[in-house]
């Protein structure tokens, strides 16, 4: 970066550093999604999430030199066997929404997962919700049974899909705040890294098929994008205020609904449209009232920005 230009962008409050850092993850995270969905109509979903696994690793490592094989030591390896389990059990579920179903509507209901997080914060770490957040919780769940469509009838599998996506990345991201409080967040992080890519091969090569060239360029590019959408994000709540940033992360059912009018000919209907502001509107309420009570927000509860289960 141009010394001029790198001096205009400190002397950015942190804030603005922090929201345009978390729009560049929604794009970043909504491409992506737009790429998984053009490549699950050529490859099965196992092996788009082997691609993902591996070439997000591959990027991973370019940035990790020199860190030996005690970046994995740890006293809890089955909690991180789990964490890997869930995570990939989410991204064969996600992917396969992404690809059979609308990009919009696919990614809408991914943001679920702050939903689930509570309840399993609830069950599993003890944590007190109170009456007003577990309103707006239940309210955000109506706001997902309308993107999900309010007649039993119209419920299909990818919907479905989708909704077990959230639940998963719920459960993962739980194993990562119990884990976190002993390991090192790179060894989390290299345990899920290598771990998914030893566990997707086996299915990726059950069903194989050898990719087209330009379906060799988009696979990794989605593995560098899921790896930079994930860096984006970190750097926006280093640099600002949870709960200024977070919205940001929202325009992602935005761009996702550009890339499905521009590319696949998708238009959300009023029902998908209605569920999304019902859940961001839901998500955001959660964030105002936890910042009114001088409580430490975490990006979506806990959650972790963008369609990937990876982070």
């Amino acid at each position: 970066m141009p010394l001029r230009l790198a001096a205009r962008w400190d002397a950015l409050p942190g804030n603005t550093r922090g929201a345009l850092f978390m729009l560049l993850s929604a794009i970043v995270f909504s491409a992506m999604g737009g790429m998984i969905k053009h490549v699950g109509g050529e490859l099965h979903t196992f092996q788009v999430v082997f691609f993902r696994c591996l070439f997000g690793l591959l990027t991973l490592a370019l940035f990790l030199r020199g860190q030996g094989l005690g970046v994995f030591r740890t006293n809890r390896p089955w909690l991180h066997v789990l964490r890997v389990t869930l995570g990939i059990a989410a991204m064969f579920a996600l992917f396969h929404a992404i690809t059979h179903m609308e990009l919009a509507a696919a990614i809408t209901i991914t943001y679920a997962r702050p939903l689930f997080i509570i309840l399993l914060a609830i069950l599993i770490l003890g944590e007190v919700v109170r009456w007003r957040r577990g309103l707006a919780t239940l309210a955000g769940f109506l706001g997902v049974l309308v993107v999900m469509r309010p007649d039993p009838a119209a419920l299909d599998m990818d919907a479905l899909a989708a909704l077990a996506s959230a639940a998963l990345i719920a459960g993962a991201l739980t194993m990562v705040k119990i884990l976190s409080a002993t390991d090192r967040p790179l060894t989390i992080l290299m345990w899920f890294a290598t771990g998914a890519v030893l566990v997707s091969a086996g299915p990726a090569l059950w069903v194989w098929r050898w990719p087209e060239p330009w379906t060799w360029a988009l696979v990794i590019l989605i593995g560098a994008a899921a790896s930079l959408g994930q860096y984006l994000a970190v750097r926006a709540y280093r640099e600002g205020e949870a709960t200024l940033v977070t919205p940001f992360d929202y325009t992602q059912i935005l761009w996702a609904t550009v890339i499905g009018v521009l590319v696949f000919a998708e238009v959300p209907d009023l029902w998908t449209l209605v569920g999304a502001a019902i859940i961001i509107a839901s998500a955001l309420y959660i964030l105002y009232r936890e910042a009114q009570l001088g409580r430490r927000v975490p990006p979506h509860g806990g959650d972790a920005p963008g369609p990937d289960p990876g982070a």
